[in-house]
């Protein structure tokens, strides 16, 4: 019987464990507002297809429709690792339906990988063509590549990250006074700096889960506690990763921190997540009345809260996370979305443009950005994967409606074109029976 005994209590912990996680996820389900998934693919509609070079994968700085919108482009390289990162989560959301959409979001990945994401840099012997004299944008390159990878299930893509780190990465990094292993900002030895290093150790955390090199584990520590050092000692422990603080290298050291737990257990790891995470939306510094800030209207600039969103999206739907601060940030998350919805002018589409700051609309008489606009979808579309992740079964949520009655004929359709058998909240196309199309928009 002595035998049994821990057998027994391992078993009675793992159930209890289990209940606990499933309480977890039910509490934070009820939390969910709404299905996003039509509100993301009518911004995603609106990146495509305003932003979008189609013959190259690649997106323009500012419309197309602008007559200087190529020399607008010129430099925009590591910007499209986010751009494109948006195009990636919406095809995981839907890689499984028959949503035409499919095909041609993998097409643009396809089309992406083979123009080098807009690389304006060339070296001589570069067999990737992804080289670029800034460290921190073969980073941020990298990691879209391995997110390609993933979505795809090809991994070539993540080979070329890998050599890409592995030959022109990593090999910059060098020991700063404290005897701490970083990475410069340039080739010219430049930095470090947060914007480098942080994406670094997430990149060499992300390899080391896909290969199991120790080498990656071993440059994913060295450079945590890099950041992690200047994180608690100068800059007083508050959770700011740089000063002054900006919501994409918050977003990159705490999903580094996190997978940094997952692979070591070392609660350390999953603690510095949660304090660099919800220092993002709970500080003033990044925060303006409850959403994320305008940090800027330059095409880097605008396009930092498109970093931030997928890894606090991925804190949430971690159950190794704090509860507390899970529903913080779903209400956050929620928030920023609805708000955002609310000042889109709809009767605009499809040039329905993101702000810089999505409390207020945008001012038709500016030039729309693409790094504003990414950061809008990208919110919007990982908002529905946390809500489809949390509740799948929206319609527990959202009551439906009819798909037609005696007083509006005529069958609906979602911003995609796609037909759907309930209205749902965002923009839907009406197809009359006379073939005429109309918007409708549920609030």
């Amino acid at each position: 019987m002595r035998k049994l005994l821990p057998h027994i209590v391992s078993l009675a912990l793992l159930f209890s464990a289990a209940g606990t996680l499933h309480a977890q996820t039910s509490t934070l389900a009820t939390m969910i507002e709404r299905d996003y998934s039509g509100r993301a693919d009518t911004l995603e509609n609106v990146l495509t297809n305003q932003f979008l070079n189609s013959s190259r994968g690649t997106f323009y700085a500012i419309p197309r429709t602008y007559s200087n919108y190529a020399n607008e482009t010129k430099y925009i390289y590591w910007q499209q690792a986010h751009a494109l990162d948006v195009i990636i989560y919406a095809y995981e959301r839907i890689c499984n339906t028959n949503d035409p959409r499919v095909n041609n979001y993998k097409r643009i990945m396809q089309l992406w990988y083979r123009n080098h994401a807009n690389n304006w840099y060339s070296k001589s012997g570069d067999d990737t063509g992804f080289y670029n004299e800034y460290t921190d944008d073969m980073c941020w390159i990298c990691l879209t590549l391995l997110h390609i990878s993933e979505a795809l299930d090809d991994d070539s893509y993540a080979a070329t990250a890998r050599k890409v780190f592995d030959d022109y990465i990593l090999p910059r990094g060098s020991r700063d006074n404290n005897g701490l292993f970083c990475l410069p900002w340039k080739d010219d030895g430049s930095g470090p700096n947060a914007c480098t290093n942080s994406p670094g150790c997430l990149l060499a955390a992300k390899l080391y889960e896909r290969y199991g090199e120790e080498s990656y584990l071993k440059a994913a520590k060295e450079l945590y506690a890099w950041q992690a050092y200047m994180v608690e000692t100068v800059l007083n422990d508050d959770g700011r990763v740089e000063d002054p603080p900006l919501t994409y290298t918050q977003g990159t050291f705490g999903e580094a921190a996190r997978r940094l737990y997952h692979i070591t257990g070392e609660q350390d790891y999953m603690s510095m997540a949660t304090k660099v995470l919800y220092y993002a939306i709970s500080s003033t510094r990044c925060t303006y009345k409850g959403l994320l800030r305008d940090e800027g209207s330059s095409m880097d600039q605008s396009i930092f809260k498109a970093v931030l969103i997928p890894y606090l999206v991925n804190y949430v739907l971690d159950e190794s996370a704090s509860i507390a601060h899970q529903k913080r940030m779903v209400t956050f998350l929620q928030k920023n979305a609805n708000t955002l919805w609310q000042k889109l002018d709809l009767n605009t589409y499809p040039r329905t443009f993101c702000n810089y700051y999505w409390g207020d609309p945008i001012d038709p008489a500016g030039v729309p950005s693409m790094g504003a606009m990414v950061s809008g979808a990208s919110l919007m579309e990982n908002t529905a994967r946390m809500a489809c992740a949390l509740a799948p079964d929206m319609a527990a949520i959202t009551p439906p409606l009819a798909e037609s009655t005696p007083s509006t004929p005529g069958r609906l359709f979602n911003a995609a074109g796609l037909p759907m058998l309930h209205m749902q909240r965002g923009l839907n196309i009406k197809r009359l029976p006379d073939g005429r199309t109309v918007k409708v928009i549920k609030n």
